[in-house]
């Protein structure tokens, strides 16, 4: 069974890489999609909108043009993987998971045990909560087998 997955979240490690293999080297039949993992050029999306002389507006721009591409994606998934990273607060990650949650859309959450209390939300509308990609990869053998 061929299914859609978008990977949501943390960009400064290989988890995404890491899960792609794993489906590959199984030969799951998935395709996978994700937002601009560059952050500078995620950073700049709305930059040839024009320049701006205050950063809030920038971001809002370069925002609203991220948008287009994360909800097109999110919107014909068929399942998404939210990962919330150890570094840095990835609230895009909270937002794409609100908005697989209000669509309906199944969600899987990778995250350590250490922000177990602060995603709480997040995590009680995911379908699981992933803590490693081989655990990921798992639940992706699951649910593409005939």
């Amino acid at each position: 069974m061929a299914i859609t997955v978008y990977l949501s979240g943390e960009i400064h490690t290989g988890w995404r890489e890491e899960i792609k293999t794993g489906a590959a080297e199984n030969g799951l039949d998935i395709v996978f999609t994700s937002a601009v993992t560059d952050h500078a050029a995620s950073d700049a999306a709305g930059d040839h909108l024009g320049p701006e002389a205050e950063p809030f507006w920038r971001d809002h721009k370069s925002a609203k043009v991220n948008a287009i591409r994360t909800g097109t994606l999110i919107d014909g998934c068929d399942l998404a993987v939210v990962r919330f990273g150890e570094k840095y607060k990835q609230w895009n990650a909270a937002f794409d998971a609100g908005r697989c949650a209000a669509l309906g859309k199944p969600y899987v959450t990778l995250h350590g045990e250490d922000i177990i209390h602060a995603l709480k939300e997040v995590d009680a509308a995911a379908l699981a909560w992933a803590t490693t990609t081989g655990q990921v990869v798992e639940i992706l053998k699951y649910v593409t087998r005939p």
